[in-house]
Order: C-alpha cells, then sequence, then structure tokens
C-alpha cells in the first residue's frame, strides 16, 4: 500500500495555497497582537476587525496559518461540548456555593443550566461560521448534515441511550437530537452491524484548511498583519518576543492548543503543565466508485462517529473520499509534537482496518495519512482566561472538540479583554481550572495504559456481547478523568 504520509494533512496537501508569508513585523505598538495562526487566532482577528475597524492587528504564526489543529482535524463543525458537561456544572456551582457575587454567580444560572447555555452558544457559533462562510465567499465545502453516533455492541448501545438521557437533562430537545433504530441508521449510512444511533442535525462538515485559509486571505484584504514563519519565544506584558524581534500590543492573545508550552511567560492558564499535546491520527482514502457510494449510502454526508472506546471520527468528503480517524500512538514522551504529521505504520493498519469494519465489503485505498496535536487538559475541559493586568488572554484544551469551540472562545476572549460582562463571560469555561498534568513518566505510562485499556475493553465487549460498558472502561475513563 502506498500512500502519502506527513504534509501535515490531505486537506492542507490538497487545498491552494500561497506562499508562506513572513511579512514585516510591525514596529509601531499594536492594538492585538494573536500568537498563533489555527482557527481560534484566525476568528480573534475577524471579530476584532468588524469591531474595530481603525485596529492595527497582527497574528504571529511559527508555521503557516492553520498548521496546527485547525488544518488537520476531522472537519467537524460540530454541537459537541469542549469538555466534560458534568465537571463544568460541578465547577460552576462550587463557585456559586463560595461566592454568590462572584462573575459565574452573577449570571444567575446553576450548573446544569449554565451549560445548556454553554450548549446554546455553540449551536449559535455553527450558525454564526455559516453565515460568514457565505458572507465572505468562503468555500470551505461546508455542508449541514448532521453528524450520526453508530453503536456496533450492545454495550455501545447502552451507552447512546445514556447519552440521549445525559443531553436531555442539559437541554436538548427533539429538535436537537432523534434517536434511530438499525433499519433508519443503515438507511443514512450502511455500516455493518449497526444496532442503533443518534442523530444530531445541528452538526456541518468542512474542509479544515479551505476554512482557515479563506479566513486568512479575507484576514489579509481587511488590513491584519500575519506574519507566517516567525516563532513567538516569551510573552510578557506589551510585549511578544519572535525568533525575528520583538511586538509590542495593547493586548496579546495566545491561541496555541496543543502548542502551548512552546512560548515563555506567567500567562494566564498555561502555568505549569496545564495542557498537554494529545495526538489524533486520520487516513483518507481515493476517491470510492459510485457503486460503493450507492452501497454504503452517505448521501447527506453526515459527520460519522461511533461508540467505542476508541472511538473514530470521518466525513464523506466533497470529492468522495472517506476521512477517519482515531486516537493511535497518542502520546510522545515529554510532551513532542507531531512535526509534519507522519504516522506510524502500525497506526495507518489500525485506522484501515477500523474502516473495512464498518464496510467490509469495501474494496478502497488509503491515500494520504496524518496526525496533529490537540490540546488537553487534565480534566479534559476547555478553558478561556484573561489577566487584565497583563492585558494577556489564553484559549486552550478543546480536546479535539475545537472547530465549533475555536469560534466561540475568540468572542469570548474579546468579550473579557473589553472588561464586558455579557453571557459568554458567564460561560462555565471562563476560568475553568483543570489541575496539573502528572510529572514524567507517570504521564506517559498513564495515557499510553489508558488507551490499552479502552482498547481491550472494545473487544471484550464485542467479543461476550455484553450489555453494559465494562468494569475496565469505567476504570480507564477515571485514570483518564474522562468519567461525568
Amino acid at each position: 500500500m502506498s500512500y502519502f504520509n506527513g504534509e501535515a494533512s490531505h486537506w492542507l496537501a490538497a487545498s491552494p495555497a500561497d506562499d508562506v508569508d513572513p511579512a514585516p513585523l510591525p514596529r509601531e505598538k499594536q492594538d492585538l497582537v494573536i500568537v498563533g495562526g489555527g482557527l481560534t487566532g484566525l476568528w480573534s482577528a475577524y471579530y476584532a476587525r468588524q469591531a474595530h475597524p481603525d485596529w492595527a492587528i497582527t497574528i504571529i504564526e511559527a508555521s503557516h496559518i492553520g498548521y496546527g489543529a485547525s488544518g488537520r482535524n476531522g472537519g467537524w463543525l460540530s454541537t459537541l461540548l469542549p469538555g466534560n458537561r458534568t465537571k463544568f456544572a460541578e465547577a460552576v456551582d462550587r463557585a456559586r456555593k463560595n461566592d454568590p457575587s462572584g462573575p459565574v454567580g452573577s449570571a444567575g444560572l446553576g450548573g446544569v443550566a449554565s451549560v445548556s447555555a454553554f450548549r446554546s452558544a455553540l449551536f449559535d457559533s455553527i450558525d454564526e461560521v455559516l453565515e460568514v462562510c457565505k458572507a465572505e465567499s468562503i468555500d470551505a465545502h461546508q455542508v449541514r448534515g448532521g453528524h450520526i453516533d453508530i453503536a456496533q455492541t450492545e454495550a455501545g448501545l447502552s451507552r447512546l441511550r445514556d447519552l440521549e438521557a445525559g443531553n436531555e437533562q442539559f437541554g436538548y430537545g427533539p429538535e436537537d437530537m432523534q434517536f434511530l433504530d438499525a433499519e433508519a441508521t443503515r438507511a443514512r449510512i450502511n455500516v455493518d452491524g449497526a444496532l442503533g444511533s443518534l442523530y444530531f442535525p445541528g452538526t456541518a462538515a468542512i474542509d479544515p484548511a479551505l476554512l482557515t485559509r479563506g479566513l486568512g486571505h479575507v484576514l489579509r484584504e481587511q488590513g491584519v498583519t500575519i506574519c507566517e514563519a516567525t516563532s513567538a519565544r516569551h510573552l510578557r506584558k506589551n510585549s511578544v518576543a519572535t525568533d525575528r524581534g520583538p511586538v509590542r500590543a495593547d493586548t496579546i492573545f495566545v491561541c496555541l492548543e496543543g502548542y502551548s508550552d512552546t512560548v515563555g511567560g506567567d500567562l494566564p492558564g498555561l502555568q505549569g503543565r496545564q495542557v498537554i499535546p494529545v495526538f489524533s491520527s486520520m487516513i483518507a482514502t481515493e476517491p470510492l466508485s459510485d457503486e460503493a457510494w450507492a452501497s454504503i449510502g452517505w448521501e447527506g454526508r453526515e459527520c460519522l462517529g461511533d461508540t467505542a472506546h476508541t472511538f473514530i471520527y470521518a466525513q464523506r468528503t466533497a470529492d468522495g473520499r472517506i476521512a477517519l480517524g482515531g486516537r493511535g500512538a497518542p502520546y510522545a514522551f515529554r510532551s513532542g509534537l507531531p512535526g509534519d504529521g507522519e504516522v506510524p505504520a502500525e497506526v495507518v493498519d489500525l485506522l484501515a482496518g477500523r474502516l473495512s469494519s464498518l464496510f467490509p465489503d469495501l474494496e478502497f485505498e488509503v491515500a494520504h495519512a496524518w496526525r496533529g496535536a490537540l490540546g488537553v487538559t487534565r480534566d479534559w475541559c476547555a478553558g478561556i482566561f484573561f489577566d487584565p493586568t497583563q492585558r494577556i488572554g489564553v484559549a486552550r484544551g478543546y480536546a479535539g472538540h475545537g472547530v465549533t469551540a475555536t469560534h466561540l472562545a475568540a468572542k469570548t476572549l474579546l468579550d473579557r479583554a473589553a472588561g464586558a460582562s455579557s453571557p459568554l463571560t458567564a460561560l462555565p469555561w471562563n476560568d475553568h481550572f483543570s489541575g496539573q498534568w502528572e510529572p514524567e513518566p507517570i504521564r506517559w505510562l498513564g495515557i499510553r495504559s489508558m488507551y490499552k485499556i479502552f482498547g481491550l475493553a472494545d473487544a471484550w465487549e464485542s467479543a461476550t456481547g455484553a450489555k453494559k460498558t465494562s468494569l475496565l472502561a469505567r476504570f480507564g475513563s477515571r485514570l483518564a478523568g474522562l468519567h461525568e
């Protein structure tokens, strides 16, 4: 099997791109400097420009825009919360109890209601991203086909029912989520052995590279300076030190996600080891034949997930491929980074095998494999921070659910920087402290063990026909801090 391996991603390699543009560093003080040219940084610049046409805005990017997770992800503009909603709700209730007049308590919402407001804000973000794409003529191959989580085991079906009940508790209605039986599931996507599914119509599939590059083009036309091939080294109040010299700024946003540890400074939400890079790997097939698509269905281009503990995520691309991702080889010792994204051969085989288990009669060829780094906190919850004294803001820890969350994070950071008291600044990821990761080698051993446990749990549930989630998987979730 011959395929491209690395090159950041299939999306980035396939879409047209301008040459990397270092651009001259601005000599005058900027109103806003953004470190990181991914979606959080791009959306921050976009909405800052809408609100302040006269501002001087500069983006500092070590490689090229979209080089990190923003250009390597699965292309789910999804309704999924960037974190554990129970942990968010508990944190809100603790804060209200300790300081009823504080910034979270002032919203007047308990934990569950606060998380429900968070969910609604994410739904709104999907609408807004699609509206911006239309208004700015950004063709990211976007289609709102929803997403569907499919169960192939009895234990997975039980987890679907639990998810359905939990979603209802946090405000999902019938317009947001529908349970589909086996027949209705296979009528949408003919997954082998599908027992049922949950369908969420709000999600849209996109090409993430086209979205990031489209935003970059719009921002340059609007006068935003984008300095690619420029590495930020250290940050302090009013100054970003780069490998090409300093840039002065009234306000600084740090939007580095899995690359957060690459800059120094006393940064809010990043003190110590609060964020680590966890790898997610993907494959994209060659375009499938019309006969193959007739057998599979998937006509709505729904985003496809499953209920396995070692879960996958996939989409049918606009040019007729299947792009599928998962968590093989998830972590490098001492928080190593993925470079240009080359994937170990055994992980490519693992993902190709998972695709075959979904569609066992499908003949396909892998065209491209790649991996990227997610920013993951100890409790898998994202956080938004702003230090009004230093005027430095940080967004981090999307844990794989960032395409929608980046948009909401950008607008929230701008409200925080403006000192506004708004519905966005009251959402529960504001100043959410997730704790510190364990030191090495405990961290490496723990993460590797967690994914090994999840793999064993999947195999056991499938082999035994277990009706409920295995105790082994429950232990793995507690080890990881994922349980609700």
